[in-house]
C-alpha cells in the first residue's frame, strides 16, 4: 500500500509562486513513477506533470516554461515548483504515484487527498 500527503497550496497572486511536495509512504520502493495532476471547479482532472524514477518528465502544455517537477535522492518525495502563476491555475492539485504490485504484476495507482491553489489579485 501506498499512502500520499500533499502540501504546499495557498492563496498566491498572479505572477506568484507556489512549492507542492507530496511525500510518499508504505511501499514506496515499488513506485516507478510520480506526478501531479488538477482539477479546477467544473471540469475535469488534468495532467500537470509527470516524472518517472528514471528522470523521464512530461509537462501538460499549458504549465510548459513554468511548472518544474523533480523528486528526490530517496525517491519518496515529489515536487512541484510553480512560476509565473496565473488564474486559470487555480485548481486542487492531487499527487499521484504509479506501482506495480508484487502480487498481480499489475500497475495501480495512488492518490492523496489534494491542497487548493487559488490564484487572485
Amino acid at each position: 500500500q501506498v499512502q500520499l500527503v500533499e502540501s504546499g497550496g495557498g492563496l498566491v497572486q498572479p505572477g506568484g509562486s507556489l512549492r507542492l511536495s507530496c511525500v510518499a509512504s508504505g511501499s514506496s520502493f515499488s513506485i516507478y513513477g510520480m506526478g501531479w495532476y488538477r482539477q479546477a471547479p467544473g471540469k475535469q482532472r488534468e495532467l500537470v506533470a509527470t516524472r518517472s524514477r528514471g528522470g523521464i518528465v512530461n509537462y501538460a502544455d499549458s504549465v510548459k516554461g513554468r511548472f518544474t517537477i523533480s523528486r528526490d535522492s530517496a525517491q519518496n518525495t515529489v515536487y512541484l515548483q510553480m512560476n509565473s502563476l496565473k488564474p486559470e491555475d487555480t485548481a486542487v492539485y492531487y499527487c499521484n504515484a504509479r506501482r506495480v504490485v508484487r502480487s498481480t504484476g499489475q500497475e495501480a495507482d495512488s492518490w492523496g487527498q489534494g491542497t487548493q491553489v487559488t490564484v487572485s489579485s
